[in-house]
């Protein structure tokens, strides 16, 4: 493994480490915006998680990408 993909995989890996983070927030929020929370806190808090989510998404979907489509450098 050279030096550039040992740091490839290192940003891979920190960036799945926030986007679980990111959605672990996300699904606490949700729970407590959808179960504890009343008014306007309630929906606050649902707009924030739906939010976090689809920011996490949007992380592991750009880690992935930049594993799967990477350019070969041995060919």
């Amino acid at each position: 493994m050279t030096a550039n993909d040992a740091n490839r995989a290192a940003t891979r890996r920190r960036r799945q480490l926030w986007a679980g983070v990111l959605a672990l927030g996300g699904l606490v929020l949700l729970v407590i915006g959808l179960t504890v929370a009343d008014g306007v806190a309630a929906w606050v808090e649902v707009l924030v998680a739906i939010l976090l989510l689809v920011t996490s998404y949007v992380v592991q979907h750009l880690a992935r990408r930049a594993t799967v489509y990477r350019h070969d450098e041995r060919r």
